[in-house]
């Protein structure tokens, strides 16, 4: 059964609708670049005609972008991207807004999960703006007949950047996509310092326990492992990297940090953050060895690198030991703490609000002014995986650093023609 919008799945919208409403202006006022082109959107409307569909976290700065795209012109019918990430007033708040359905709703099953995107791709998209890449895999799979009327999208995260060149390597991707996530004004930022902080903030707001004096064991040493073990090594941690790569783990350890295997790191750790994007980090042998009242969470988009399965089978009983944490207590009396059902910690956990909004407008900025690429220059871009075009990277860092009143030098015509030269030497 196709799902309904959200405000016909709430008892009180219109306190829902407001309470929504004042989280999204409180995102907008610190979120200078999407304003800024939201400002040029309303304007030019770029995006007229086009239906954008989005599998997205919805809470407040997602809203904001969402606010945007509509502005610019598009109809836009948007859905959560994980069940415990919506902020149900947020979805409601969207959902009163012109140009803009909303199926988004806390803690669903996976039924109504995806019966919410279906409603989302009912609306014919043009194009898609999608975390995880369950949207373009749902299109693929059931939708085929859309293809060739979508002139392309975009993908935020590692994990659907992953999934997504690998159906392009398979051949399998039919349309052009921006790999939103592997762009600087993204990964420099986004995946560093907000998964970093959000995801420590998230655990101690879930928990209320310190990161100081305690052994944070990070599981993969990619960007936002990066992020998240630099964070807590500034919180005053001890911190140390598990790793598959060589050189990230030879990287991990000229910064600083112990490098282990995990069956090693397991019996050291007393919070345990996984990063990876990939399933099966922290298993069974590594459960066998660690401490009572560890911390586990999970920082990587889908629930499977912490292997839950296994745990609740070893487990003698399974309790809700805070809200956001279930222990799960084990025969010889130890108790081991998963936050957030295993979920990304940082939007999952029952306090969380995702990343800080200013990472999150460098974010949003880079997914809107590639959605007005798609649909400007679409056709100009083959199906398959693109890197986002340099010259958008760059339009927004520039409209940032106006926000914020930094200047820069720039190269004077001497110096550009000695960069571009081959012929100088010593």
């Amino acid at each position: 059964m196709t799902e309904q919008p959200i405000a016909e799945r709430l008892d009180d919208v219109e306190t829902a609708v407001q309470k929504g409403r004042k989280k999204i202006d409180w995102a907008r006022q610190h979120m200078s670049i999407v304003e800024h082109l939201r400002e040029q959107f309303e304007a030019e409307k770029p995006l007229e005609g086009e239906t954008i569909a989005m599998a997205m976290h919805v809470e407040a700065t997602t809203a904001v972008l969402t606010e945007a795209l509509a502005a610019a012109g598009a109809e836009v019918a948007i859905t959560g991207c994980n069940p415990l990430s919506t902020h149900d007033d947020v979805s409601a708040a969207l959902n009163a807004t012109d140009n803009i359905t909303s199926y988004a709703k806390r803690g669903v099953d996976d039924e109504a999960y995806y019966d919410a995107m279906h409603a989302v791709v009912d609306h014919d998209p043009t194009i898609t703006i999608d975390d995880g890449a369950d949207l373009v895999f749902l299109i693929h799979e059931e939708y085929p007949e859309l293809i060739d009327s979508i002139v392309g999208g975009c993908e935020e995260t590692t994990t659907g950047v992953h999934r997504l060149r690998a159906m392009d390597d398979d051949g399998a991707l039919d349309y052009p996509m921006f790999a939103v996530n592997d762009t600087p004004m993204k990964r420099l930022f986004d995946n560093v310092h907000g998964t970093g902080e959000a995801s420590l903030t998230a655990i101690e707001l879930t928990t209320n326990l310190a990161i100081a004096g305690k052994t944070v064991v990070v599981g993969g040493y990619g960007q936002c492992g990066k992020g998240v073990a630099k964070k807590a090594a500034g919180l005053n941690a001890d911190v140390v990297v598990t790793e598959i790569d060589p050189r990230q783990a030879l990287e991990a350890h000229m910064e600083g940090f112990e490098v282990l295997p995990m069956k090693e790191a397991a019996n050291k750790g007393d919070i345990f953050v996984t990063t990876t994007g990939n399933r099966d980090v922290i298993t069974e042998e590594d459960f066998e060895v660690m401490g009572d009242g560890v911390l586990l969470a999970n920082a990587g988009h889908f629930d499977v690198e912490i292997n839950l399965e296994q745990l609740e089978e070893m487990a003698e009983e399974v309790i809700e030991a805070r809200d956001g944490v279930t222990g799960y207590v084990l025969p010889d009396g130890r108790q081991l703490n998963v936050l957030a059902d295993g979920r990304l910690v940082n939007l999952a956990a029952p306090k969380a609000e995702g990343h800080p909004v200013e990472v999150m407008d460098q974010s949003f900025g880079i997914q809107a002014v590639c959605a007005r690429e798609m649909a400007l220059n679409g056709a100009e871009y083959d199906a398959g995986v693109h890197d986002v075009p340099d010259r958008l990277d760059r339009e927004v860092a520039e409209i940032k650093l106006d926000a914020e009143g930094i200047e820069i030098d720039e190269l004077s015509d001497e110096q550009r023609e000695y960069m571009d030269s081959w012929q100088h030497g010593t």
